[in-house]
C-alpha cells in the first residue's frame, strides 16, 4: 500500500506547476485583494493564504514543516 501512496503523491507533484506572477496577482484580485505593483511574490502569496484562511507559511522558516503536501504554492515554496 505504501508504494501505491508514493505513486499517487509523485503523480500529484508532477501535475503541480509553479504559478506565474500574473497568475498569482489574478488570484489575489479574485479574492478581493489589491496587491501593489511593487509587491513581492512572497508577500502576495502570504496575503492569499491569509485570505483563504490558511497558514501564512510561504517562504518562511515554517515552510519546510508545514505538512501541506497538496498546497498549490508547494512547487514555488520548495524552490525558495
Amino acid at each position: 500500500m505504501e508504494d501505491v501512496n508514493f505513486i499517487i503523491f509523485a503523480q500529484k507533484e508532477e501535475n503541480m506547476k509553479k504559478l506565474s506572477i500574473i497568475e498569482i496577482k489574478k488570484r489575489a484580485k479574485d479574492l478581493g485583494l489589491n496587491p501593489a505593483k511593487t509587491a513581492k511574490k512572497g508577500d502576495i502569496i502570504r496575503a492569499i493564504q491569509a485570505a483563504e484562511g490558511n497558514s501564512q507559511c510561504f517562504d518562511t522558516s515554517n515552510a519546510a514543516s508545514c505538512g501541506q503536501l497538496e498546497c498549490c504554492w508547494r512547487p514555488d515554496c520548495l524552490e525558495v
